[in-house]
């Protein structure tokens, strides 16, 4: 397919394209740094007051490149677009190009097909790559970085989860050191009708057994006539859920690839958690930061593609402010989706949807 799609490209398309991406990859590999430098003069001292191995540092560091260069995507595409279209203007070799009879749907077929490589690569990192990074970055953060350290790594207070069909289990509270939860309830039902319920104060996780103690436990069977209650001190039992099950990593949802994030977040549905918006703007932002490398691409051709009496200055300004404003509106809907019952699918998708048509409006206007 690219074979035969470069075979069509002119000269003028490929000079254009080589510009493209060789800006852009430019404009990452010089943000990057200074993103690395500020965020080691703000860790710094947290690193060495933990004395993080050095191994440790420098893996964190690879993943911090590929998780931000994914994260800010939009912005240094949109950048580097501007950069070097505002400099094709100012030297009149856009108006050359057009003077020539080249249309201007014609002239943005190297930016579509630039457009093309960019997406594609930002798919592939979306899929294989980031997940991983997200998982070394955000577990080192919580490691030695942030002030509640593991603990906050997970949900670990008032866990309410769905382990079959017919069995719910609650916690009030869950220590992760000792695997041990708090205030335990674990309910069976046959459709709508209680069968039994296990209450107990505590519920502790025994590795070496692979099953669990209960302290103060009771059961309650519910019969037609009368129920039938057990109790004792200490009870131990296996249950069909692990300890992993109850106390779920916070960002879980980052660090997993298409395939397994699905049947995660229907597990996690079946469970009734309350994380499953969070976990679906996360897997339908690997779809829509790709599409956003196409409109934001229009949008920065029609913005600089006419010279200006301010220079490249003006482009740049108008630039990093419609760059910036993407990200804000990403950032803001999918928080409302989170929080509330905003759908997560329409969330991610207005961003897109919002530039789309300033992308058309803007386009009919760069034509004339």
């Amino acid at each position: 397919m690219f074979k035969a799609l470069f075979s069509k490209l002119t000269i003028i398309d490929k000079y254009i394209l080589k510009r493209y991406l060789a800006t852009f990859f430019i404009m990452l590999l010089l943000f990057i740094p200074i993103g690395i430098t500020l965020d080691v003069s703000e860790k710094i001292n947290r690193i060495l007051e933990n004395n993080v191995p050095f191994i440790n540092v420098a893996e964190y560091y690879l993943d911090f490149i590929i998780y931000f260069a994914n994260l800010l995507f939009p912005i240094f595409l949109f950048l580097s677009i501007i950069w070097f279209t505002s400099k094709l203007a100012n030297n009149t070799e856009i108006v050359a190009i057009l003077s020539s009879g080249i249309s201007f749907q014609r002239f943005l077929r190297p930016y579509i097909v630039g457009a093309t490589i960019v997406s594609l690569l930002a798919l592939l990192m979306g899929f294989f790559l980031v997940p991983k990074a997200s998982e070394g970055f955000k577990t080192f953060r919580y490691t030695y970085l942030t002030g509640g350290g593991k603990e906050e790594m997970r949900k670990t207070n008032d866990v309410f989860r769905q382990i079959s069909d017919s069995e719910f289990i609650y916690a009030s509270n869950l220590n992760i050191e000792n695997n041990t939860a708090y205030n335990f309830v674990l309910e069976k039902f046959d459709k709508e009708k209680l069968i039994y319920k296990i209450t107990a104060s505590s519920i502790e996780y025994n590795e070496k057994q692979k099953n669990y103690t209960l302290m103060n436990y009771t059961k309650r069977t519910v019969g037609e006539l009368d129920d039938k209650l057990e109790s004792e001190m200490s009870k131990s039992m296996k249950f069909n859920f692990e300890i992993e099950d109850l106390t779920p990593v916070v960002y879980i949802a980052e660090t997993l690839m298409p395939n397994e994030l699905d049947k995660f977040i229907e597990k996690e549905r079946k469970r009734g958690s309350s994380n499953i918006n969070t976990y679906l703007v996360v897997k339908y932002r690997k779809y829509t930061i790709p599409i956003s490398a196409f409109i934001l691409t229009i949008i920065a051709v029609a913005v600089s593609s006419m010279k200006r009496r301010g220079g490249m200055g003006i482009n740049l300004a108008i630039g990093i402010g419609v760059a910036f404003s993407y990200v804000f509106l990403d950032k803001i809907f999918g928080t409302m989706a989170e929080k509330s019952d905003f759908s997560p699918f329409i969330a991610v998708w207005i961003p897109n949807i919002v530039f789309g048509i300033l992308a058309y409006y803007l386009l009919k206007n760069a034509k004339r």
